[in-house]
């Protein structure tokens, strides 16, 4: 039976989303083809209509985590901002947060599959670097450093510490140990932030006293 490309594209859709899911839940080696589809609510065997491989569904469910990962962190920003709040400050207690380590399967697709998509096929990293970048950047505008390169390696090391801190705290079997090193990481991010900024103060007095 042909189906309308609309539906076809819904229900490719649907297994990205159940895929996205169980990857950052379980792991992208630990699920199977017939367990993923399963949560979409199809059968094993119409997954090569809408995949090529698993190593293609990796592609896109990683993508599309990643995608939605920028998209919360970019409006946590602006929520902010809105409010009269520090948009940085904003993404990093929005990524450091206890829901966030507690749900990895709604979470950022980095921190939960960083060993295994390290791993991957050149075609898979390479997307995963785009979308990686793509969340630097939304770091590196709340910066607002002396040039878009120096916001940008702040934002870099930023970004490194909320991934490292996130997955320390998922680490640790005691909760008080676990929630140490979210709050460890939230101030080691924002002291970070206000270096750069502070960067940023003393190289505007030295154009300000050259003119």
């Amino acid at each position: 039976m042909r189906y309308a490309k609309g539906r076809k594209d819904d229900t490719r859709q649907r297994i990205v989303t159940a895929a996205s899911r169980r990857f950052r839940k379980d792991g992208i080696a630990a699920t199977g083809i017939a367990g993923l589809m399963a949560d979409a609510g199809l059968t094993h065997g119409g997954f090569y209509a809408h995949f090529a491989s698993k190593d293609d569904l990796v592609r896109g469910a990683v993508d599309a985590a990643l995608r939605g990962t920028r998209e919360i962190l970019a409006a946590a920003a602006r929520r902010a901002r809105d409010e009269g709040r520090d948009g940085l400050e904003a993404i990093v207690e929005c990524y450091l947060q206890t829901s966030h380590r507690d749900r990895p399967e709604t979470g950022c697709a980095a921190a939960s599959l960083a060993a295994e998509l390290a791993r991957s096929p050149k075609s898979t990293r390479e997307i995963l670097a785009h979308d990686v970048d793509e969340v630097i950047s939304v770091i590196a505008a709340e910066i607002r450093a002396v040039s878009p390169e120096a916001a940008y390696d702040a934002a870099s090391a930023i970004f490194s510490l909320m991934m490292g801190s996130l997955q320390l705290s998922r680490m640790m079997p005691a909760s008080d140990v676990s929630e140490a090193m979210l709050v460890a990481g939230r101030d080691a991010c924002l002291a970070l932030a206000r270096r750069a900024r502070q960067r940023l103060e003393v190289n505007r007095g030295k154009v300000s006293t050259a003119e």
